[in-house]
């Protein structure tokens, strides 16, 4: 073993890696009992956070009792798949909270953005107008409910970017 060997080995073990506990500097997985039948599962835990970011089927030992242990080679791949996992639902949620929808307007092309800030009290979005070049055009308040189509967002447009009324009356 060389010493650039010897260093990276010390680094490796700072970390837990036994049967059902494998963590690096990111990532824990965590083999636990299925709680819905006899089998096992695999929880992939982000550091600090205290929600699995992932549960999974977790294959069972040779003996049909336990479960099959944690290894390096699997638990490069439970990272990669809790980490794709969590880069899918961070750009769902993104796309969810930051919408647009382009249209015409009477200079030309106009891009309506809805941009909804989810506050556990008193949630909100802001619809705002863009130009070709980037230039607000108008920016509103309105309900995080407010959806954004191209129906919706032609009709602000062609009433003068007038805060749309509520759906509620």
């Amino acid at each position: 073993m060389t010493e650039d060997n010897s260093a990276h080995a010390l680094e490796d073990t700072a970390f837990v890696q036994e049967p059902r506990l494998w963590q690096n500097e990111t990532w824990t997985a965590k083999v636990i009992k299925n709680e819905d039948d006899d089998g096992w599962a695999v929880a992939m835990f982000k550091d600090g956070e205290t929600e699995a970011a992932l549960i999974g089927p977790w294959t069972m030992g040779r003996d049909k009792k336990n479960p099959k242990p944690l290894d390096g080679n699997a638990f490069i791949t439970l990272v990669k798949t809790a980490s794709e996992f969590v880069r899918r639902s961070e750009q769902q949620l993104h796309a969810t909270l930051h919408q647009s929808v382009t249209v015409n307007g009477k200079t030309g092309r106009i891009t309506a953005l809805l941009d909804i800030v989810p506050d556990d009290d008193n949630p909100y979005a802001i619809l705002s107008a863009q130009d070709d070049g980037g230039d607000t055009l108008a920016e509103v308040r309105v309900e995080a409910g407010f959806k954004l189509n191209r129906n919706t967002a032609q009709a602000w447009v062609d009433a003068g970017f007038e805060k749309p009324k509520s759906p509620r009356g």
